[in-house]
Formats: structure tokens, C-alpha cells, sequence
């Protein structure tokens, strides 16, 4: 079975994506265009998102272990000049990597996902910032009316992350509990329980052949990773995607809020 990617995989990746997110900004027509993917937000408002919350995260990594909150961001605003601003962006993000280097995967990190499968460490940190990036630089091709895929080793993995960050939960799941699995076209599953003990996933040994009935599964998901991504971070409708059984569960998790 894969692992998950490693924590220099995760950095080259990170910085790759950020890349990537940069020549997005130098090719716009205007730093003024809208994003539809972010609702009343302009490519500088991404950008200035980017920017500050890699800083942010830079700092948050630095303070330690013992930190008990995120971290204000430091450093100057973004600025409104292009060349500026990219310049701006390249730094912001070797801050959060040299950051990360200088930790190391193991070291403990304030983090807001306390109670979920993924731990407290800087290495959770790269993951899911990759993840974060990766997304918003969809945004940002979006944006100038070019969207591309995911990478598919940032998306396979951003599958796993998301279940195990966003979705994993020791808040009870206030519905009948449900299984769910998530397919994707590579070759690689996933299953995530609900019940009253909260939310648990896990890889699946190997992709099923979406029988709900036969794997014990109550609805279903069957898409490439990055569609599947983009599901999660609402970037895609779930109607795109290949839907089996239960329907209701899905509404029920797209509703549910957990810190309500």
C-alpha cells in the first residue's frame, strides 16, 4: 500500500504549487479579476490570502510546540504593484518552507484540527498546506479561465489529508451512522464511518467495484482525485461525480457542522 507523501515531497511540492500559483498572477490581465471559485474576491485578494497565510503559518511553526494559537502574521502587507506582489509571494512562502526545514516532520505544532486523525506535528502542517495552496492555485487558473487538474500525486494524497484533517471528528454524528467510501479512478479507496463516536476513515485495501450493498457501504463517491478534492473544498458539485446509493447521507455531510 502507498504512503502518504514524505516530508520533502511535501516541501518540493509546496513550493512547486506556490510556483505555479505565482505564474498564474504574472499571466492575469489585471489583478482586479474576479475568482469565481472565491465569492467577491479578486486574484490580489487570493494572492493577499496566500501571502499572509503562509507567514502566518511560518510563524506559527517557528513558536513551537507550545503554542496555544495560531500566530499573527508578520511582515509587510501585500503590496498592489505586480511585480511587487510577486515578489511578495515568493518570500511569504520560503518563510513557511525554510520554517518547516528547520522544524522537521516530528516536531509538535499548534494546529485547529485537535480532535482529528491527523496529528499536532509540523509534518500534518506541510501536508495540508500543500493542499491549501494547491487548491487556490486552481483558483487562480480559474480565474483567468483556464482551470488544470490537480497533480495527481498532490491529489491522491489531498484525498487522505482532507478525510483524515477536515472530515475525522470526535463530535458525535447526529444522524443514522452511515459508512462512505470514496473512489478514486487511480486505484485507491477510502471509507469514512459516522456514528455517535464521531467521524473515522481509513484506506481501503483496494478499490472496490462500488457495490454499496456488497462492501458494507451506504453511499458512495467515484471520481479522479482531484475531482474528488475539489468536491471537498466545494470547487465541484457532487452531480459531477459518480453518485451510489444513499444520497441523503451526502446532503447530511454537506450540512452538518460539527461545532454547531
Amino acid at each position: 500500500m502507498q504512503k502518504i507523501l514524505e516530508f520533502p515531497e511535501l516541501l518540493r511540492l509546496i513550493d512547486e504549487r506556490s510556483s505555479a500559483f505565482r505564474a498564474a498572477v504574472a499571466a492575469a490581465p489585471s489583478l482586479d479579476v474576479p475568482v469565481p471559485s472565491c465569492p467577491e474576491w479578486t486574484l490580489f485578494d487570493l494572492a493577499q490570502h496566500i501571502g499572509d497565510g503562509r507567514r502566518s503559518w511560518a510563524a506559527t511553526v517557528i513558536a513551537g510546540p507550545d503554542a496555544t494559537a495560531k500566530s499573527a502574521s508578520p511582515g509587510p502587507a501585500a503590496p498592489h504593484e505586480r511585480e511587487a506582489l510577486l515578489a511578495w509571494l515568493a518570500v511569504s512562502v520560503q518563510e513557511l518552507l525554510a520554517a518547516l526545514r528547520e522544524a522537521g516532520p516530528d516536531r509538535g505544532c499548534w494546529t485547529w484540527w485537535e480532535t482529528s486523525q491527523s496529528p499536532q506535528t509540523c509534518g500534518a502542517v506541510a501536508r495540508h498546506q500543500l493542499q491549501e495552496i494547491a487548491v487556490h492555485t486552481y483558483d487562480a487558473h480559474l480565474a483567468l479561465g483556464t482551470p488544470q487538474p490537480l497533480p495527481d500525486e498532490v491529489a491522491l494524497d489531498g484525498v487522505e489529508e482532507f478525510l483524515s484533517t477536515c472530515c475525522a471528528t470526535t463530535s458525535a454524528w447526529p444522524h443514522k451512522p452511515a459508512a462512505v467510501d470514496y473512489h478514486a479512478t487511480e486505484g485507491r479507496s477510502w471509507r469514512l464511518w459516522l456514528s455517535p463516536d464521531g467521524l473515522r476513515t481509513a484506506r481501503l485495501p483496494a478499490a472496490t467495484d462500488g457495490d454499496d450493498a456488497a462492501t458494507g457501504a451506504d453511499a458512495s463517491v467515484r471520481g479522479t482525485a482531484g475531482d474528488l478534492v475539489l468536491l471537498f473544498y466545494g470547487r465541484m458539485p457532487p452531480e459531477s461525480l459518480e453518485l451510489a446509493g444513499d444520497r441523503n447521507v451526502f446532503d447530511q455531510l454537506i450540512a452538518w457542522d460539527p461545532d454547531a
